[in-house]
């Protein structure tokens, strides 16, 4: 049995007796929205070149993945505003309609980028972030500032917290992912967020040794 919320993004979906095993349909939908986050080429962004993609890398036949695929992004991704078409592809084969319409490839749209800066499976997510402020509103870029800089020092705190953002909204307790104001976090009881806060605030009270000493402390348990 998995364990799934009301929205229909399901890229934190896990198994109920699985631990924090993610569902299939979970790693379908990461592995899409990371494709679509990176710079894959147009023919890569189709349907099939999507299938194929993450076929190749799961070693399995794309046939046996186009289904879900094309359920995920027709069903969920588009519907949600999630990904939008970028563009189509002539063809040379195949019915005269298609042909004249041509094979839509896709991208991530604004809402999209937030999804990704949560997901690990994107690799470019420093990227994406410089991309995400230059398409967000002038009262989103509240936080921008500290953010770009905290990505370069703390890359793995810095995306954690898109993390939670993230997943506040798959499991129904942020309503909408924009505009994207952290203060939606205040209402959602976070131990970790709670710790690393603590943490810092106390770091930056501490003398030098007493910060040296910190560190080697930490070096021991991470």
């Amino acid at each position: 049995m998995k364990v799934k919320s009301d929205t229909k993004l399901a890229i934190f979906d896990t198994f109920k007796t699985k631990g924090s095993d993610l569902t299939g349909e979970a790693n379908r939908q990461r592995a899409i929205i990371a494709i679509l986050g990176s710079n894959a080429n147009p023919a890569e962004r189709t349907r099939t070149g999507i299938s194929q993609k993450i076929a190749k890398k799961a070693d399995i036949a794309w046939k046996n993945i186009y289904s879900g695929i094309f359920r995920d992004l027709d069903e969920i991704l588009l519907p949600m505003g999630i990904a939008e078409e970028d563009g189509r592809l002539p063809l040379k084969r195949g019915p005269k309609a298609l042909q004249e319409k041509g094979i839509p490839y896709y991208h991530l749209t604004k809402k999209g980028i937030l999804v990704a800066l949560s997901i690990n499976d994107c690799e470019n997510r420093e990227y994406l972030l410089s991309e995400f402020f230059a398409k967000s509103e002038s009262k989103e870029k509240e936080f921008e500032k500290i953010l770009s800089s905290l990505v370069k020092t703390s890359p793995v705190f810095t995306f954690s917290i898109f993390h939670k953002y993230v997943k506040a909204f798959c499991e129904n307790k942020i309503k909408e992912l924009l505009p994207f104001e952290l203060s939606k976090l205040q209402d959602i009881s976070d131990e970790s967020l709670v710790i690393q806060k603590e943490i810092l605030s106390a770091f930056v009270k501490l003398s030098k040794q007493e910060k040296d000493e910190a560190i080697k402390f930490l070096d021991k348990i991470t």
